[in-house]
C-alpha cells in the first residue's frame, strides 16, 4: 500500500478543543503503529476573524460569544486542562489571559507546510498560546515559534506581506465555510468522511482501523 491515509484537520491556533483532538487522534495513530500510512494537513479556520489587533480579555470574550458565566467557564478551562494533563499538554488559563487575532499564524503555517514542518509549528504555537502565556499575533512570538521548528523566520515572516500568500488562506477558510465546516475541530478523512469535535481516542481508532481495512485510500 503505498497511498497514505489523508487527514485534514480545520483547526484555529486558540482552539482548545482542536488541541486535545489532535492528541487524542495522535495517540490513536501511534497506538495502531500506522504513522507511515498517515499525511496530516492542517488547514485554516479564524474562530474570530474580526478580532482587533489588541485582542480580547478571554473571560470578556466567551462571556460575550457564548453567554457562558464565569463559573461556567471556569468549570469548562478545568475540564480541558486535566483532558491536556491526560494527553501531556498543559493549559494554563489565568484571568488576564486575551483571545487574539490567529490570521498571520495561519499564514505561517501555510508557509510551513511546504517543508514539512506545519504541524511542529501548530503545537509550537498552541503551546506558546495555552501554556506559556504569549501572544501570537505578535511577530516576535511568531518569528521564535518558526525559529524552534526550524524554519527560516525572516523568509516565512515575509509572506505576511504577500498578497498572493493572504489570498490563499482567505480562499482556504471560505472552502472550508462552504463545505458547511462551522466548528472547529473538523477532521477530514480522504476528503470523504469527518468527524467533529475532540473524540477520545477509541473512537479515532475505530475509525482509523476500518478507513485502513477498507482500503479506501
Amino acid at each position: 500500500m503505498t497511498d497514505k491515509l489523508k487527514i485534514d484537520i480545520v483547526s484555529d491556533v486558540v482552539c482548545p478543543w482542536c488541541t486535545i483532538g489532535y492528541k487524542r487522534l495522535e495517540k490513536a495513530i501511534t497506538e495502531l503503529g500506522i504513522q507511515d500510512q498517515i499525511e496530516i494537513t492542517w488547514q485554516p479556520f479564524e474562530l474570530n476573524p474580526a478580532m482587533p489587533p489588541e485582542g480580547q480579555n478571554v473571560q470578556e470574550h466567551i462571556a460575550e460569544k457564548y453567554g457562558a458565566t464565569l463559573e461556567q467557564q471556569k468549570a469548562s478551562q478545568q475540564q480541558m486542562a486535566e483532558a491536556g494533563a491526560e494527553l501531556g499538554f498543559t493549559f494554563d488559563y489565568y484571568d488576564d489571559m486575551r483571545m487574539v487575532n490567529t490570521f498571520e499564524a495561519h499564514v505561517l503555517l501555510e508557509y510551513a507546510q511546504k517543508f514539512g514542518k506545519q504541524t511542529a509549528l501548530k503545537m509550537q504555537l498552541t503551546k506558546a498560546f495555552f501554556s506559556e502565556r504569549k501572544d501570537v499575533s505578535q511577530k516576535a512570538i511568531l518569528r521564535q515559534a518558526l525559529l524552534d521548528v526550524g524554519l527560516n523566520a525572516e523568509e516565512a515572516l515575509s509572506q505576511l506581506d504577500n498578497d498572493e500568500a493572504r489570498l490563499a488562506v482567505r480562499s482556504k477558510q471560505d472552502y472550508w465555510r462552504n463545505l458547511g465546516v462551522n466548528s472547529v475541530p473538523t477532521i477530514v478523512f480522504n476528503n470523504k468522511s469527518a468527524v467533529t469535535g475532540a473524540q477520545p481516542v477509541p473512537v479515532f481508532k475505530d475509525v482509523l482501523t476500518e478507513l485502513l481495512e477498507t482500503k479506501v485510500i
